[in-house]
């Protein structure tokens, strides 16, 4: 079913279209969501028997989304977003029934959240674990109280669907939209502190650098701009792609990292089936990426910076130098790929199928 062109060891599951994949920053868990409803917790051990450390998935934790559950605006349907708080303790999930779900690491609902009114597309932890972002089809993005599942505030800026949302620190954030807004907003104050403008078409996603100063958005305007907070115009428009891009990453490198001497880097990721790396420092692309055939969805540096990996509906996930831009090993699968992730030790990368597969990959092999 996999053919590698490099020896790995791979774990393959069937279950129905998945969406995302996260891994828990502290444990071997790795969280996925479908399109039949539920989200599910894998335990990844190394193989039995095998006297290396080889991914094994055992059965995963079901995390059922109810069509019954108070307050849901639609049949459950997709899961179709997720996120881990830092401590892996708690895991969110969003559904198209405008509902966001907090579960414990062993797959108990420990809170429903109902005040969205449509499908919620981005749901992010900030870094202290206290506030719950989400964005929805809804217009607004809505800041919650995870613990008691109130909510602390709702925003309602955009005039369209929000489509991400990303924390600046613990209580600033960023959200964008189809209406080609983005807007950085903070809890406790009722008008926003910036308003991006300058996208020509729908914003598909926004990502705070490492250090909050920085936020990279992408558009299927075929353009990612760079923004700071003392400007209302982008600092960087990145014009080379010829076709929609869909999501961008920045590198974990730069000062305050683990890697505060490696340069920060941004990846973008676009339906023309190219990567490019930027520098953004001199507004330079450093390395076009050109192995895929088909539209690239997920892109993912290693926890360390030096690689990335991406899936395209080609089948292929490529691991890369994010130094010299080679390509490092492929993996082909059977079906698209809509997201590629990273442990927090830099060792595997897990990828999600068109086809009903949640695979991963041990890279050191």
């Amino acid at each position: 079913m996999w053919h590698a062109h490099a020896h790995a060891h791979v774990h393959i599951m069937l279950l129905s279209e998945v969406f995302i994949c996260a891994w828990s920053p502290k444990k071997p868990l790795i969280a996925s969501g479908s399109s039949d409803s539920t989200a599910r917790i894998w335990p990844v051990w190394p193989s039995p028997g095998s006297n290396e450390d080889s991914p094994h998935l055992d059965g995963p934790i079901v995390l059922e989304h109810k069509s019954n559950d108070i307050g849901a605006t639609q049949t459950p349907r997709d899961v179709t977003t997720l996120d881990w708080n830092c401590h892996g303790t708690m895991l969110a999930t969003g559904s198209y029934d405008g509902l966001a779900r907090i579960w414990d690491d062993s797959g108990v609902l420990r809170n429903t959240l109902s005040k969205h009114v449509g499908p919620i597309f981005s749901l992010k932890w900030n870094k202290k674990g206290d506030s719950l972002l989400s964005g929805s089809v809804d217009k607004t993005a809505i800041v919650w109280d995870p613990v008691s599942g109130n909510i602390k505030q709702q925003f309602e800026f955009h005039t369209a669907p929000t489509l991400d949302v990303d924390w600046k620190d613990n209580t600033c954030f960023a959200t964008c939209s189809t209406d080609r807004k983005v807007f950085v907003c903070e809890l406790g104050k009722t008008d926003y502190l910036r308003k991006f403008e300058g996208h020509e078409d729908e914003v598909n996603a926004i990502k705070w650098c490492p250090q909050g100063k920085l936020l990279a958005s992408c558009s299927d305007d075929w353009t990612a701009k760079i923004w700071n907070m003392s400007s209302e115009r982008y600092q960087l428009d990145l014009r080379e792609h010829s076709k929609e891009i869909y999501t961008i990453r920045w590198s974990p490198t730069g000062p305050g990292t683990a890697n505060p001497n490696a340069k920060l880097v941004l990846a973008s990721a676009s339906f023309d089936s190219l990567i490019k790396i930027w520098d953004v420092e001199k507004g330079k692309r450093i390395h076009n990426l050109s192995k895929h055939s088909d539209p690239v969805y997920s892109v993912a540096f290693s926890p360390d910076g030096q690689l990335l990996a991406s899936g395209s509906s080609d089948h292929c996930l490529h691991i890369w130098s994010a130094k010299d831009g080679s390509l490092v090993r492929t993996y082909t699968g059977q079906g698209g790929i809509f997201e590629v992730c990273w442990n927090s030790s830099g060792t595997k990368v897990a990828a999600c199928f068109s086809n009903n597969t949640l695979a991963v990959l041990d890279i050191r092999r």
